[in-house]
């Protein structure tokens, strides 16, 4: 056996992705250099690693143990490699957090300082919606999660970051009958909705609820920017949060409609198990939120009180 980390992590990548193409992009490789470096590395087994049938790559049996042990060795060079930098008095280590779909248009403020300081700082972030980011809590698969909503079943220790504000959001080149009464706009317009699960949609539920509000007509939409474009497009309104749509307001594509009881107002949440061990790296990044967060929002979030 001669196999280099280099084909392990590329082996990895692949049997994670279950393609060759996206394995390339996500390691910025051309697609015949990850080929032949998976080609090298099969040559070296006897059993088959990889098959493809039809146009789909399938990882066998064989090829999955290979890839968990590809996955430990690989972790135990990057361990080495953090040791390393520890001992020169670096911050060094992975820095896992899971965040809500909304949430990426705050989350970055508050990382770029810490990893701009700390080279050795290797950043995953994962943007998804709330069901997988309360999965990740609950499996320790994480440091941290942002949250505007936080899930009432876990356990959770909690760092406040910033308000969430939620607005009756509708877009500037709709033909809204103004006599109609803003009330009126939610059971004469389409609504549109954020999926099940969103902690934007549950929000906008309650609210309507709240008020008896009749909504006879809805759509719904998996995503924020896909909700923002419907919007923007014309197809009806919604209620979405502030953060989100800054460049929107700016350039004239959506407008708030001011209605009684709005903003809604939730807060940004960084958490994480309280059973949690946390690690060096993840200590020094909760040190720099509580001694830097103010600064942050000042800095990057000014515009948030114009509203």
């Amino acid at each position: 056996m001669n196999y280099t980390l280099h084909q392990l992590q590329i082996f990895l990548k692949i049997t994670q992705l279950k393609s060759i193409t996206k394995a390339s992009e996500a390691l910025f490789l051309s697609q015949p250099a990850v080929s032949i470096q998976l080609k090298k590395f099969q040559d070296q087994f006897s059993i088959p690693l990889t098959e493809v049938v039809g146009r789909q790559l399938y990882v066998t049996d064989f090829g999955q143990e290979i890839a968990e042990a590809a996955e430990k060795i690989l972790n135990e060079v990057n361990a080495i490699n953090y040791k390393t930098l520890s001992f020169k008095g670096q911050v060094a280590g992975r820095l896992k957090i899971s965040v809500v779909s909304t949430g990426k248009y705050v989350m970055p403020y508050f990382l770029s300082d810490f990893t701009n300081k700390n080279s050795g700082v290797d950043l995953i972030m994962d943007v998804t919606n709330k069901q997988s980011v309360v999965k990740s809590l609950e499996n320790n698969e994480v440091d941290f999660s942002l949250v505007s909503v936080i899930p009432e079943q876990m356990n959770l220790e909690r760092v406040e970051l910033m308000a969430n504000k939620l607005y009756l959001v509708g877009g500037t080149k709709d033909k809204f009958d103004r006599k109609v009464s803003k009330k009126k706009i939610f059971e004469t317009y389409p609504m549109l909705y954020r999926e099940d699960g969103s902690a934007t949609r549950s929000a906008m539920e309650s609210f309507i609820a709240s008020h008896n509000i009749s909504t006879p007509k809805k759509m719904e939409l998996t995503s924020n920017e896909a909700l923002k474009q419907a919007v923007i497009a014309g197809l009806g309104y919604s209620i979405m949060p502030l953060i989100g749509i800054k460049n929107e307001l700016k350039n004239g594509d959506l407008k708030i409609i001011p209605f009684k009881g709005l903003p809604i107002t939730t807060t940004w949440n960084l958490v994480w198990q309280k059973s949690k061990k946390l690690s060096p790296t993840a200590l020094a990044y909760l040190d720099f939120i509580n001694s830097e967060k103010e600064r942050i929002i000042e800095e990057n979030f000014d515009w948030y009180n114009q509203y």
